[in-house]
């Protein structure tokens, strides 16, 4: 039975002078992405989400709602067939300095949700494209 792994983070939003704004991260491949990373022991899911985001990027965050829970398996060169859990939530941004944490991301940034929307369907993984979109349609924007 393949070993089982749970991962979360969230689309990260902010109103900036009266504009919404997206925070994408560029991750070590040069993709754009969510942060997001693994559990730790004693930690709920959402408490995962919000330590990875402030961890990657350095932005405190307020969770809103779960977005969706992407399921799937990969092949660790040394476990072999791993069950991935990633649970996606819209978080609000609450403060902090926008840096990325070089050892685990190349960037970080904000965009416009239409510019947001392009960068990840040029740019971003294909599972993470519902998961942008069911973000931007929670905070009433229609693509």
């Amino acid at each position: 039975m393949p070993d089982k792994e749970i991962s979360a983070g969230g689309v990260v939003y902010r109103n900036e002078g009266g504009q919404l704004q997206i925070q994408l991260i560029t991750d070590r491949y040069g993709r754009l992405s969510f942060a997001k990373g693994k559990s730790e022991p004693g930690e709920t899911v959402e408490e995962t989400a919000l330590r990875e985001i402030r961890e990657e990027t350095g932005i405190t965050g307020k969770i809103d709602a779960l977005i969706d829970i992407i399921a799937y398996t990969y092949n660790h060169p040394v476990h072999g067939p791993v069950d991935k859990e990633v649970h996606y939530y819209l978080v609000e941004s609450r403060g902090g300095q926008l840096r990325p944490q070089l050892e685990e991301i190349r960037g970080v940034a904000w965009y416009e949700p239409m510019d947001a929307w392009e960068k990840q369907l040029k740019s971003g993984y294909d599972n993470n494209d519902f998961i942008l979109e069911k973000g931007l349609l929670m905070l009433g924007l229609e693509l």
